[in-house]
Order: C-alpha cells, then structure tokens, then sequence
C-alpha cells in the first residue's frame, strides 16, 4: 500500500510542476532573471508548495512514525556549517545555469526529453562524489 501512496503522491507531485511550467528551465531563468524580464510565478508556487506542507510538517514534529507504521528521523541539525553553504552553492549554481533542479529532471526524462541527461549525469556524480570524499575523509565536511 506504501509504495502505491508513493506512485500517486510522485505522479501527483510531477503532474504539479508540469502544470505549473516549473518543468520548463525557461521559465525557472525567467524567475532567476530579476534585471530583465523577471517571472515571479515560481514564486508564487513556492508559497503554494509552503502552504500545502505546513500541515504535513506540523504533524510530523509531533510524531515519529508514518501513517504506513514506517520511522522517519527529521534533522535535527540547526547551525550552518560549510558543507551546508558549499552544497547550497553548488546546487544554486547548476540550477541558475541549467534552469533546472533534480525533481523536473525526472518529469522531463520521463517526457522523454533525454537532454536533461546533460544536467542529471553531472548531478549524480557530484553526488557520488560527495559520498565517497565524506566516507574516505571521516571528516565532518
């Protein structure tokens, strides 16, 4: 039953920001573009997006299973350190440059728009990448 509430709240989710135009990196750049024509309406769905999960974030402070019986741990860090700053600048940078973030990725692939695999390769590595250094370094970073 998980895994079908999973399909449907993923396609619900992707159906979303095909519908918002938040697939389409001209409009993300258009939204980025804040001394030319700029386009708040990526603006507008992020207030959406906070509006529907308030709720949802307010119940989980408050417990510590799902609804499907499974354990979920919510962060718990609240100071910023590099490894913050640094992966929020590289993610702010492939994002302004390809007009693009990881969950459109999927939806573009899955309209088989197989360029998007320039942006997504890239981001795997990094990913990968990140894991490796952190477990090779046992450092904090």
């Amino acid at each position: 039953m998980k895994n079908i509430c999973a399909l449907i709240f993923g396609m619900v989710f992707g159906s979303g920001l095909l519908l918002s135009g938040m697939a389409n990196p001209a409009k993300v750049i258009g939204f980025l573009d804040i001394f030319g024509e700029w386009d708040p309406s990526l603006a507008l769905v992020m207030l959406g997006a906070i509006g529907v999960a308030i709720i949802p974030f307010q119940l989980a402070v408050h417990h510590s299973r799902t609804y499907h019986d499974a354990k979920f741990d919510l962060p718990t860090a609240v100071h910023i350190d590099k490894a913050l700053i640094v992966g929020a600048a590289i993610f702010g940078v492939g994002w302004g440059l390809a007009g693009i973030c990881p969950a459109p990725v999927l939806s573009l692939i899955g309209l088989g728009k197989f360029q998007v695999l320039y942006f997504m390769i890239p981001m795997m590595m990094a990913m990968l990448g990140f894991d490796w250094f952190k477990d090779t370094k046992r450092s904090k970073f």
